[in-house]
């Protein structure tokens, strides 16, 4: 690896996000962007990120991790124009901090394993919460807000597991998942006779979701992947069935809903 050409190439980039942002000279949508403006772009090349992994697509892999650097990059030049912070600063914090929470690479001390390696690591995050005089004190402290509402509901199950809130295997948690389900059920049910719930149904569905991610959890089975997953089958057959019916010469919405699954076992 060529430390000369890497810091080039990085210099290049930071060049390349000035010149975007370059009052007098600039592209004039880059420069009516803020952080708020920005941030969707940047969890959208995540998933991006992630859905190149999935597909093991090596090269849209390197291409979506520029992307997603590119959004780094794009928020330190922000922070620098108010002064706040910049790229350096950013990579300076990083560093450090790998380097703090991993005193078994850097330093002295030792983990059997993996799990032991994930315990210190939240130690040493409780440590730096406290270090900056942060006052909630709670197992959950620290679960930012800003994730997606599935990966919230991981992290906060997988805390309150470490202070022992937690069902010790799947049978409870299938029983819990049969039981929100119901819950569900029954709040549909009363809706058809007349309740005015929308708000209890839509609590109930949110229980459901829950347990369903507690379930995953158990099963070592990652949400976002199961359902990007699901969300592609059903996109190929869904696809597979237009298909269908533009051969058979038949508007696919007009085509009854028995027809319809009929082609949806058949493509499967």
């Amino acid at each position: 690896m060529d430390g000369a050409r890497i810091r080039l190439n990085i210099q290049r980039l930071l060049d390349v996000m000035a010149a975007l942002r370059n009052p007098q000279t600039g592209c004039p949508w880059d420069l009516q962007q803020d952080f708020r403006t920005i941030a969707p772009y940047t969890i959208e090349e995540a998933y991006e990120v992630a859905d190149a992994i999935d597909r093991n697509d090596m090269a849209d892999l390197r291409e979506e991790l520029g992307d997603l650097l590119l959004q780094v990059v794009f928020h330190a030049q922000m922070a620098q124009e108010q002064k706040a912070f910049a790229f350096d600063d950013v990579v300076t914090a990083i560093v450090d901090k790998m380097v703090s929470r991993h005193p078994h690479v850097f330093g002295a001390e030792h983990v059997a394993d993996a799990q032991a390696q994930t315990e210190l690591w939240e130690q040493h995050k409780q440590r730096e919460r406290e270090a900056k005089g942060e006052q909630d004190t709670s197992a959950l402290a620290g679960v930012t807000r800003g994730l997606p509402e599935w990966q919230r509901a991981i992290k906060l199950q997988k805390r309150a597991a470490r202070s022992g809130f937690e069902w010790p295997s799947t049978e409870p948690v299938i029983a819990k998942l049969r039981e929100e389900l119901k819950e569900v059920e029954d709040e549909i049910e009363a809706q058809r006779n007349g309740a005015d719930n929308k708000d209890r149904i839509e609590e109930e569905v949110g229980d459901l979701l829950f347990v369903a991610v507690n379930l995953a959890r158990h099963l070592e089975v990652d949400p976002g992947t199961a359902l990007r997953t699901a969300n592609r089958k059903f996109e190929t057959r869904f696809r597979s069935m237009e298909a269908l019916a533009k051969a058979q010469v038949s508007v696919f919405k007009d085509l009854p809903l028995s027809e319809l699954e009929m082609m949806w076992n058949r493509v499967k």
